[in-house]
């Protein structure tokens, strides 16, 4: 194994673990499927805000030097992102959007910049940047004020930087070969699909069919209290062949916009008062 493979190792083993305290039917779900087969990593998604030091370039620039290649871009209108894949020769794919930060009012604007001035532009190309969390002060208010004109501005907001989600690489299990079948194990399992446009995303047709899971909820510390929120969730992924055999490697575009909505939930905010008082108790 060279120095940069032990590298990607211990990078996506550490991103794992990070995504996992967020995500807790992510374990689940994976012991579940460890019963019967070895789960395989397919894609990892990470979001980021559209602003000098932190595009996806930006932050995509450790993996680039770990051996990843950048391979297309996308455009998702109706929610203002722009992403792009990456793809290593034995490493699962990389997914980062970011969002499209001119496209909101002045005082959006004004308060993501406000939050990214708190950012040390110097820590974005270390390796550990893209499960380093969040780098600024957010309040319950602040956070409030993003979710009215972007659940994806507020999550970033929320939870900075570090894997939004993981993927069950469907092709690779051995005791299930399709979607259907996948779905159908985690719902009877008690865990929750997300339904915006349909429990399947895509067909074979795109070459891509995909799933996730909504996301868990948990209580989340901000500077003036707490907001019980959605965090991260779990995907499933199923690749069809092209017509020269090789499995299809990239994404699509209505698909993924629908996976986005996988941290679209309903907030409870637990204002500061109660927050003192549970504590008192």
């Amino acid at each position: 194994m060279t120095l940069n493979q032990q590298k990607l190792e211990k990078f996506f083993q550490s991103m794992w673990l990070d995504y996992l305290a967020l995500n807790p039917d992510a374990d689940k779900i994976h012991q579940l499927f460890n019963q019967k087969d070895h789960v395989k990593n397919d894609h990892i998604a990470i979001r980021t805000f559209g602003l000098p030091g932190i595009h996806v370039e930006d932050i995509a620039q450790p993996l680039v030097d770990l051996g990843y290649v950048e391979m297309q871009s996308y455009h998702f209108e109706q929610k203002n992102l722009r992403a792009k894949h990456y793809s290593h020769p034995t490493m699962p794919l990389i997914f980062i959007s970011e969002l499209i930060v001119e496209s909101f009012s002045t005082a959006t604007q004004a308060l993501i910049k406000q939050l990214v001035t708190q950012i040390d532009l110097n820590k974005v190309p270390c390796n550990d940047f893209l499960f380093s969390g969040r780098h600024w002060e957010l309040s319950t208010t602040a956070y409030s004020q993003l979710l009215q004109e972007s659940e994806y501005a507020a999550w970033v907001a929320a939870f900075g930087y570090r894997p939004n989600h993981f993927t069950v690489s469907i092709n690779d299990l051995a005791h299930f070969d399709n979607i259907i079948a996948v779905n159908e194990f985690i719902k009877d399992n008690g865990f929750i699909l997300n339904v915006s446009g349909g429990e399947v995303k895509g067909n074979a047709d795109s070459f891509l069919e995909q799933s996730s899971t909504m996301a868990n909820r948990i209580k989340v510390e901000f500077c003036d209290g707490q907001l019980v929120i959605p965090s991260c969730f779990y995907e499933f992924a199923f690749r069809h062949p092209l017509a020269n055999g090789k499995l299809f490697k990239g994404f699509v575009a209505s698909s993924a916009d629908k996976i986005f909505e996988s941290t679209d939930n309903t907030n409870t905010i637990i204002n500061p008062s109660e927050k003192r008082r549970a504590r008192a108790a």
